[in-house]
């Protein structure tokens, strides 16, 4: 398996998947080139699957698609989602990450560095 959700993120991200107009979506998880560190997450929900380019799975209970070519960078990851006084989100623990900003939703890998956001 290569993500791993907790109970808390599983039944955040079932509620969202609630308010989705199809039942048949997915949640997409990978990284994409920018931020402060070079690299940051990327998760929404979506219907379309490239059998050649992405990996499907599931993870306590919700369906996951990766792209083959993010593997290397999230595997292993854990996705949480916690409540604070604040509100709540969704956090973001990657066994990867050499490097990550303050906010946490950028990281760069000892492997894949990325570009970083000259504007963060």
């Amino acid at each position: 398996m290569t993500i791993n959700i907790t109970d808390n993120a599983r039944l955040q991200i079932k509620e969202m998947m609630k308010e989705e107009e199809s039942s048949d979506v997915r949640l997409r998880f990978g990284v994409k080139g920018g931020g402060c560190s070079g690299l940051s997450y990327s998760m929404g929900f979506d219907e379309e699957i490239n059998s050649e380019l992405d990996k499907v799975e599931e993870s306590n209970g919700i369906p996951l698609v990766i792209s083959q070519q993010d593997v290397p960078i999230i595997e292993g990851t854990t996705i949480d989602f916690k409540q604070n006084m604040m509100g709540g989100g969704f956090t973001i623990d990657n066994p990867n990450a050499i490097v990550s900003c303050g906010c946490g939703s950028s990281f760069k890998t000892a492997a894949n560095a990325g570009t970083p956001d000259p504007n963060c």
